[in-house]
């Protein structure tokens, strides 16, 4: 009989910690998913701020989004006990310290070179935290995380956007806007074959015709720079995308 308790209690505490693990595993992912976007958000308000330095309230949304920054940094190392993550966490630290530095410096073009480097070194970190920590997601989950990307693929669009028009507009960066576009289009095709109800279908629809509205805006981007207009229009379409990530948090 002691054998059957033991072995239950063994089958217990097996079931207890996977549910533990996973339940770190979302805790990570949501971080290193805010990571992802923050990389991008920041160095796009960073070149706006680089073009516009008499904007203060850019300079305080920049040191918020540190913050923001800092705090998924620190949720993803009180988490995780995979050694690699641990790793690459410390190496992105060490990113997110040069970029505090630069934004207690004036505003130039090397700096903004520096910050576009920056941003991919912070993409590429999150992405492979976010891949050691992956586990089978639900279709609600799935849809959720296309919703994310969405979010962080809108920003980087925009960034570079930015970047084209203060002096970074190498083919590369031409190529790298090009390819963000085209992976938004592809989550707006995921977004639209999913059965929403009809309160939230209009928004996925809304969402649809404001992105093709303001596509033919980042198209015509080497003769049309109205980078105002567009961060507003960029967090418009962030709007509808957070209604829809919302959705899909909470049926899940």
């Amino acid at each position: 009989m002691k054998q059957i308790v033991h072995a239950a209690l063994l089958i217990l505490g097996i079931t207890i910690f996977a549910e533990a693990a996973t339940r770190g595993d979302v805790k990570v992912i949501e971080a290193s998913e805010n990571i992802r976007y923050l990389s991008q958000k920041i160095v796009k308000d960073y070149l706006f701020f680089y073009k516009h330095p008499q904007k203060t309230e850019i300079k305080k949304r920049l040191t918020k989004e540190l913050r923001e920054l800092t705090n998924d940094f620190r949720i993803i190392a009180t988490t995780t006990k995979d050694a690699d993550t641990k790793d690459i966490l410390e190496f992105l630290a060490y990113s997110k310290d040069q970029i505090e530095q630069i934004f207690n410096e004036k505003a130039d073009k090397e700096k903004a070179a520096l910050m576009l480097d920056y941003s991919e070194t912070l993409l590429e970190g999150a992405d492979s935290i976010a891949l050691a920590h992956k586990y089978a997601f639900s279709k609600e989950e799935e849809m959720l995380m296309v919703t994310k990307k969405m979010e962080y693929l809108l920003e980087r669009v925009t960034k570079y956007y930015m970047a084209l028009h203060v002096g970074f507009d190498s083919a590369t960066n031409k190529d790298q806007m090009k390819k963000a576009m085209a992976e938004v289009e592809e989550s707006l095709l995921e977004l639209s074959q999913y059965a929403y109800p009809e309160d939230i279908k209009e928004v996925q629809m809304l969402l649809d015709r404001s992105w093709n509205a303001n596509r033919v805006f980042f198209e015509k981007s080497e003769n049309l720079f109205i980078p105002k207009l567009m961060l507003i229009s960029v967090a418009y379409l962030e709007g509808h995308v957070a209604k829809l990530a919302l959705y899909h948090s909470k049926n899940q």
